[in-house]
């Protein structure tokens, strides 16, 4: 399986910035007021079948790679704080409580969401803030 890897590799990425980009769209719904549709069908069906992708591209990766391109915690780091941006943006699209609860959420989801894309880039539990410290 490890000649599909570029392939592999191209999909999750694809789905990374499909789902980043749905999910920015779908906060900028509720902050501009319109909640009904940011949980319109369509969209939130679109954003289950991206992450389910995304979730099956990464597992086929894990499978493929070797396990030493894990050791310094990266992936412990990436797959940590996730959990934290997916509950961070259920707060903020729905279940907060407050309009500025949701906004805090909404900007805590999107920065959880840049520094997950700088430790996957960096292969570095800092992600970006280990380029500019290196």
């Amino acid at each position: 399986m490890l000649e599909f890897y570029p392939q592999i590799k191209w999909v999750h990425i694809a789905c990374v910035l499909a789902s980043g980009l749905l999910f920015a769209l779908r906060g900028l719904l509720v902050q501009a007021g319109h909640a009904g549709a940011a949980q319109w069908a369509p969209l939130r069906y679109l954003s289950y079948s991206i992450d389910t992708t995304l979730l099956t591209a990464a597992l086929m990766l894990l499978s493929i790679l070797p396990h030493g391109l894990y050791a310094n915690g990266w992936l412990t780091t990436k797959l940590t704080l996730l959990v934290a941006y997916v509950a961070m943006g259920t707060l903020a699209l729905k279940r907060g409580r407050t309009p500025r609860a949701r906004r805090i959420f909404y900007v805590a989801a999107l920065a959880t969401y840049v520094y997950m894309l700088g430790v996957a880039r960096m292969h570095h539990p800092l992600g970006w803030l280990h380029g500019w410290l290196a």
